[in-house]
């Protein structure tokens, strides 16, 4: 449990939780997506959500964690309107049928949490034979957000309610390839460096949701692009090095967030009013706290280029 922080021009800090950020808030009504929705902050952000009456739908891998999840969340919060659809975001197949289903189902849109992450494992290929944390982390959550973007679009122009996208990004993007994306050798097994090619995966969801926030500025649509930093969290998103998460799961009761810590950046974007309007910012701990991106990071020119890059790869 993090107890140092002092509050921010929000009224909040790395101190609160995602209960204490979304107090008092009315989600009734506002339909959310959640990746990764099974473990660490994912299924505390969707909690959150359905505690304050979003209807939530955990785009998930493991349907049996799934329905486990749910149950739990239903048990504490009786009024909960949770359900759980496959998704592997590894999959560029996976993904275009679970937005097939989806939209068939007629559900509308508000919230699109781009949560799940993979950190650190060794040189991998996803499905499709790219490079897994940046397959899971950055292009599969860019294919799942342009492929719902007319849902949020129409979503928000019935409802008259503003649409919300928030990348879970990290701090860690500053550990990035010097050049920021290595474009050239995304694939490269002899180029691969799990640490940089994680800070490379989170720069990148930066770089996506500041340049989706200006298209979306410039078509004049309700919906707003933002990217957080959830903190520092002992979560098995480190299962893949066992020493470093053996260590991080000692020390991490005493020096780290808590879970509610963690979420509660994401929660606080996605539902907050003092958030309306908002776009093509990072957040942390409640904040904006731009001031804590790399200059990779506000680089506008390489944002459009991984744009571009990745409508490529996801062709």
């Amino acid at each position: 449990m993090w107890i140092f922080g002092r509050k921010g021009n929000s009224g909040f800090s790395c101190c609160s939780t995602a209960e204490e950020v979304t107090k008092g808030i009315n989600g009734f009504g506002l339909t959310a997506i959640v990746t990764g929705a099974t473990s660490g902050i994912g299924v505390e952000t969707t909690r959150v959500l359905a505690l304050q009456g979003v209807h939530v739908i955990m785009a998930i891998r493991n349907m049996g964690n799934g329905k486990k999840i749910k149950e739990k969340i239903v048990k504490s919060i009786p009024n909960a309107k949770i359900d759980f659809m496959e998704l592997n975001l590894s999959s560029m197949e996976s993904i275009r049928k679970f937005v097939k289903e989806f939209n068939s189902a007629g559900h509308p849109l508000n919230l699109l949490i781009n949560n799940a992450g993979v950190m650190i494992p060794p040189f991998t290929l996803s499905q499709d034979k790219i490079e897994l944390q940046f397959a899971v982390n950055h292009l599969g959550h860019f294919l799942l957000t342009n492929l719902l973007l007319e849902n949020m679009k129409n979503t928000a122009k019935n409802s008259k309610k503003e649409g919300r996208i928030v990348n879970v990004a990290s701090a860690a993007h500053d550990f990035a390839y010097s050049q920021g994306i290595i474009f050239d050798k995304i694939n490269d097994k002899e180029s691969y460096h799990r640490f940089h090619a994680y800070g490379q995966s989170k720069l990148a969801n930066i770089l996506h949701a500041n340049e989706l926030a200006i298209r979306l500025k410039e078509e004049g649509v309700n919906i707003t692009a933002n990217s957080v930093h959830p903190g520092p969290i002992a979560t098995n998103i480190m299962r893949y090095d066992n020493i470093l998460h053996g260590i991080v799961n000692w020390i991490g009761r005493y020096v780290l967030k808590s879970i509610e810590q963690g979420a509660s950046t994401t929660c606080y974007v996605a539902l907050h009013q003092q958030v309306k309007g908002v776009s093509g910012e990072y957040f942390s701990d409640n904040n904006i706290a731009t001031n804590k991106t790399t200059s990779l990071a506000k680089d506008l020119d390489l944002a459009k280029k991984l744009w571009e890059f990745s409508l490529d790869l996801t062709k």
